[in-house]
């Protein structure tokens, strides 16, 4: 240690007096250049007033004062022979005394040019001036102010007390880091072998036990990085939302899908990111931190907070959650580490589509069920009527006639379920083969001539021959469904006009018509089942409500495309592009 100190206050004591002689010279001879080259600036000055006021006279002066140049940093004066003063740049001349004893004047109305220096009664700053006598006898002088070599020393102190402070924390830094290096070898010497001739040899059992500690950690960083990296794809790759929270319930760890469902946008990402992802570290660092995440800061619903603070109480809790159109189903379970709870691990699950496939399938049991009782209570009433005898011989052929169109209109409807079914589980079982569009529509439009013209509607066909790669089946139900609503949901004397085109390399089906039309708000659901605009008037023309589901998954089937255009008044057009 006494060796450490004497380097240390050497280094010090060194670089402290070779700092003060630096930079007192550096300073001296700074001033010293600074006030050669304000004297000849001064001088230049005066050498270039001189030729003017040679060329101008007085006029020169007054065209400084009138361009705002007499009010320049050096100060301008100009006395007449006797000492009177003529013009100053900083003062009035009236006001100003005779000026035929200051040194640098009388020197100048003797010798031709005189100069002097006058420093203030504080020392603080020193002027400089020149004079030079003109031809008529009058003498320009000009005057620069600027710090004196004292003033300027005691300025750059503060600079020279930090440099010193500076240097001197480096020589102590440097004599740790050259006293350290020097004794290193002998303070790590072995025991064990004591008797060696060189020093650095005695470190070599040490160096390699070192080495081997070493190898094993690496080995077991490269461990804990592998599984921190499994962890963390597997979280990062799941559609469930993860988030760990400790007893606390500040925020652990979490994954992107969580911060997707909550809603959390990309700005606020950045509250949690000191805290994402960071595997076992996040757990043993958090204690460390006072600026954690509370996971009810994330989302303050009433159902997030009680399914939390079940976990963290030691049960499973499942929650619903509602966040803008989306249902999410919160599961949170306790972790547990010995007898003692560490926190809870939280899983979201967006089940909105299983929401809305569950309440179609509700929506779907209510229609099927008021579909099949309507035509099932008709043929139950006529039969009962038939079974009592109420019915006039005359009448049974109108009655039983009713009950065969109720029983059709069953088979019908029971049907169009069945096709449905079967396109949903893509269980059908006739094989594509080639089909000729125009051919197929052809037959449809023949099929439907007859409602056409009890509709006073007229029905046609354009088009040219398309083959495509499909189900002649329900290709046939696919044009059949269309071309029946384009009829029964047009007008009097209106058209339907089926065309069967080939539109860049795809094969078109168009079904357009000019009826009464479809509401912007309506159109996204006329392809759902059992949905009508107007239900009243769907009554009176019949059908099962089916028709236009059965032309949507006929079209994902067939992998086609389609597309509506519809305006109230104007008509419909339906496009099937495969």
């Amino acid at each position: 240690m006494k060796i450490k100190r004497k380097i240390y206050w050497n280094l010090c004591l060194v670089a402290l007096l070779t700092m003060v002689v630096s930079a007192l010279i550096t300073t001296l001879l700074l001033c010293q250049d600074l006030q050669t080259q304000m004297r000849q600036a001064v001088m230049t000055e005066v050498r270039y007033l001189e030729s003017a006021m040679e060329v101008s006279g007085e006029d020169y002066l007054s065209h400084l004062k009138s361009r705002g140049d007499g009010n320049s940093v050096n100060r301008i004066t100009w006395v007449d022979a006797n000492g009177s003063v003529l013009y100053d740049s900083y003062a009035d001349s009236e006001s100003l005394e005779n000026h035929k004893d200051r040194p640098e004047i009388a020197a100048a109305l003797k010798n031709g040019h005189g100069e002097s220096v006058r420093t203030s009664r504080t020392l603080a700053e020193q002027t400089y001036y020149y004079a030079a006598r003109l031809s008529d006898g009058s003498v320009i002088r000009v005057a620069s102010t600027t710090k004196s070599a004292l003033a300027t020393v005691f300025h750059t102190v503060p600079v020279m007390i930090a440099m010193a402070v500076l240097i001197v924390l480096g020589v102590l830094i440097l004599a740790e880091f050259q006293t350290k290096r020097i004794i290193a070898p002998i303070n790590q010497m072995n025991p064990d072998d004591p008797q060696a001739g060189d020093v650095y040899d005695e470190l070599a059992p040490l160096v390699r036990r070192l080495e081997k500690q070493k190898e094993t950690i690496r080995q077991q960083m490269e461990i804990l990085k592998e599984k921190q990296e499994e962890f963390s794809a597997i979280t990062e790759n799941m559609r469930e939302g993860f988030l760990v929270v400790d007893s606390k319930g500040d925020v652990m760890s979490y994954n992107k899908s969580a911060l997707k469902l909550l809603g959390i946008s990309e700005g606020e990402e950045g509250m949690l990111s000191r805290h994402g992802n960071d595997g076992n570290a996040a757990w043993e660092e958090h204690e460390k931190t006072d600026a954690n995440v509370n996971i009810i800061s994330i989302n303050r619903s009433e159902n997030f907070r009680r399914v939390v603070d079940e976990a963290l109480k030691g049960s499973h809790c499942e929650e619903m959650l509602d966040v803008g159109n989306r249902h999410y189903q919160i599961i949170a379970n306790p972790v547990a580490e010995s007898e003692e709870r560490s926190g809870a691990v939280v899983v979201i699950l967006d089940v909105t589509e299983q929401q809305g496939r569950e309440e179609l399938r509700r929506e779907f049991t209510a229609n099927v069920s008021h579909e099949l009782k309507t035509p099932l209570t008709s043929i139950s009433g006529y039969a009962e009527i038939m079974m009592n005898g109420m019915v006039q011989p005359a009448d049974m052929g109108r009655f039983s006639g009713k009950i065969y169109k109720e029983a059709q209109r069953l088979i019908t409807l029971v049907g169009d379920i069945i096709r449905l079914s079967q396109l949903d589980e893509e269980k059908v079982q006739m094989e594509k083969s080639p089909v000729d569009l125009h051919l197929l529509a052809s037959d449809v439009v023949k099929r439907l001539q007859d409602v056409a013209k009890k509709n006073q509607v007229t029905l046609m066909l354009t088009g040219k021959p398309t083959v495509v790669n499909g189900n002649p089946q329900i290709l046939d139900e696919m044009i059949y469904n269309l071309c029946d609503n384009a009829i029964k949901y047009n007008k009097p004397f209106g058209e339907v006009e089926v065309n069967v085109a080939m539109i860049k390399d795809h094969p078109v089906l168009t079904v357009e018509d000019d009826g009464i039309g479809i509401p912007p708000e309506d159109q996204e659901r006329i392809f759902e089942r059992f949905y009508r605009v107007d239900k009243s008037h769907s009554r009176q023309i019949g059908g099962t409500g089916l028709g236009l589901s059965i032309v949507k998954h006929g079209a994902i089937y067939h992998k086609a495309k389609v597309e509506l255009k519809s305006a109230p008044g104007e008509g419909t057009t339906v496009r099937i592009t495969f």
